[in-house]
């Protein structure tokens, strides 16, 4: 799958382990790494419905106020949320980064 980050942080986050970005520095080491690893199942990816298949990321689409946004899981507490869009085939192979959530805040 072809991943895009919607903010300088978040990559940085992704290829350097820390950032500076006061949203993300304070995140526990262990959600970093795993961070690193679910954007690495990501992009291992071919397709959307290949996450179906990784049952620890508890892959779903968003309802209510976050329509149209996909989730998977960090750990149980934290989220990344991405926008995922068709290629000209129509398979869901692009995904773009835009936020890391504790989730229930």
């Amino acid at each position: 799958m072809n991943i895009e980050f919607s903010n300088a942080a978040l990559e940085e986050l992704y290829t350097k382990g820390t950032t500076q970005d006061h949203q993300y520095n304070r995140l526990p080491k262990d959600i970093v790494q795993r961070y690193v690893k679910v954007v690495n199942y990501l992009k291992a990816a071919r397709r959307l419905e290949d996450l179906f298949f990784i049952k620890s990321l508890h892959y779903e689409k968003k309802k209510g106020n976050l329509k149209g946004v996909d989730a998977v899981w960090i750990n149980d507490q934290y989220r990344m949320l991405f926008h995922s869009s068709p290629n000209e085939q129509g398979i869901i192979v692009n995904a773009l980064i835009f936020e890391i959530s504790k989730h229930y805040e």
